[in-house]
């Protein structure tokens, strides 16, 4: 189930882009590989805090996310 899950989640970015983390709102943000309610609102405290993200790596910073889910993230996420 996981394995589909990850699958339809790649699919969709390649048909319609990453997801801007420095401009995505929470329901945006949890449409990504492991990122819930409780994550997204990290991510956007972490960006309403620090005025962005500078690279998408920057977001192992955010409480919750490791490098493990960075891996998954990284085809999915962009900074523009």
């Amino acid at each position: 189930m996981v394995r589909i899950v990850f699958f339809l989640m790649t699919f969709f970015v390649f048909l319609f882009g990453s997801v801007n983390i420095n401009a995505a709102n929470s329901a945006q943000l949890q449409t990504l590989y492991g990122i819930g309610p409780a994550k997204a609102q990290e991510i956007l405290r972490y960006r309403k805090m620090h005025g962005g993200f500078k690279s998408v790596d920057e977001l192992v910073n955010v409480k919750g996310i490791g490098e493990k889910t960075m891996i998954k993230l990284r085809p999915q996420i962009s900074v523009h």
